[in-house]
């Protein structure tokens, strides 16, 4: 394990020196990467640090026991001996999980995406649930959100509703709720008291810095329309609202949120850029979840990842078995725990892999 430290020491001292260089500041791409690594090594470093004073303490309190010329230093020393034993395990797992090798995205703001699937103004209804839910959790967080775009749904909720999140680790934490949602539940529109199974698709996408995906400007249609509301009625009389159709792709993003032009389509280049992204991120994850089986984030958006069964309380998570009687905290934004689960999950199969090296 020293060994193992020693190398990342190295490597944080390298990092130190070069954010600072003047020909890396002046590389932005290279200057943010270093950035975000000097912060993961750094907080390393510091495991580091009580790791080098635990093992001191061991080697100590094991020099001192072994001479027993003063059996009430002796008496301390096996006392020191054993609260530094009992600690050391547990900074040793923690260490091995810092060390495996981290998801370069984890670190990203998103743009999410809600759409209602199967079940009509149900799976809109649901769709809004699910967004209550996320707005609750991103600011139990202390996350900023905003809306890009949304359509409603002609009962209520949202047949899609696009909006961005801004944080700490946020694409690490919510990547794990792309897929299908499902809900089992009496709808209001429901006379016979049948319990309905409606769906929505929940979309995560890490959001795209400028450097990392260019858009050649002939490549996108631009097109410029009035922001609409409920019932159509026209929300002003400018034409605020971008459309942007990506030629190649055939991606579209669009931004009604705003009042100024400018500002609706700042906001919708941000949103292509970032399905762009995705699109090659869903690739290369393919790739590695047909690699290693991975069954929590294997990014295939058309996998039934949870369901939230109304009539029992429950809510599960398919991808690791996980049921929890706790339905209405969860629907009110108490998912840590869900993503806790899976992140553990996640975790131990990444040690299974690096097992070789950690």
């Amino acid at each position: 394990m020293i060994e193992k430290l020693n190398i990342v020491k190295q490597r944080f001292d390298e990092v130190n020196d070069l954010i600072i260089q003047p020909d890396v500041i002046s590389d932005q791409k290279r200057y943010i990467e270093l950035n975000k690594e000097y912060k993961d090594l750094k907080a390393l470093m510091e495991e580091r640090e009580k790791y080098m004073r635990l093992t001191e303490n061991i080697q100590e309190a094991e020099e001192i026991i072994s001479d027993g010329s003063d059996p009430e230093m002796t008496e301390m020393a096996k006392l020191q001996l054993d609260e530094a034993k009992e600690q050391l395990p547990e900074l040793e797992e923690k260490i091995r999980m810092m060390l495996v090798p981290k998801d370069p995205e984890d670190s990203k703001n998103v743009v999410m995406e809600i759409r209602a699937g199967t079940g009509g103004d149900e799976a809109s209804i649901f769709a809004g649930d699910l967004y209550r839910m996320y707005t609750k959790y991103v600011e139990s967080k202390g996350w900023k959100h905003n809306i890009v775009d949304f359509s409603e749904g002609t009962s209520g909720g949202f047949k899609e509703i696009i909006f961005e999140v801004s944080g700490e680790e946020v694409y690490g934490t919510m990547k794990f709720e792309a897929g299908v949602h499902r809900v089992q539940r009496v709808p209001q529109t429901e006379t016979q008291g049948r319990v309905h199974t409606s769906a929505a698709t929940v979309m995560v996408l890490p959001e795209a810095e400028e450097f990392e995906v260019e858009i050649d400007p002939k490549d996108v249609r631009i097109d410029y329309f009035c922001s609409s509301g409920p019932g159509g009625q026209s929300v002003n009389t400018t034409y605020s609202a971008v459309r942007l159709t990506h030629e190649p792709t055939g991606l579209v993003a669009q931004c009604q949120d705003q009042k100024s032009q400018h500002k609706n389509k700042e906001k919708a280049f941000r949103v292509l850029r970032s399905r762009l992204y995705e699109m090659e991120l869903a690739k290369k994850q393919e790739a590695d979840s047909a690699k290693r089986n991975s069954m929590v984030s294997s990014g295939d958006r058309s996998a039934k990842i949870r369901t939230y069964n109304y009539p029992q309380g429950r809510v599960t998570d398919h991808r690791i078995n996980l049921t929890l009687y706790d339905l209405s905290n969860i629907v009110n934004g108490d998912i840590q725990k869900i993503i806790d689960e899976l992140r553990l999950a996640e975790n131990t199969e990444k040690l299974k892999e690096n097992s070789d090296i950690i």
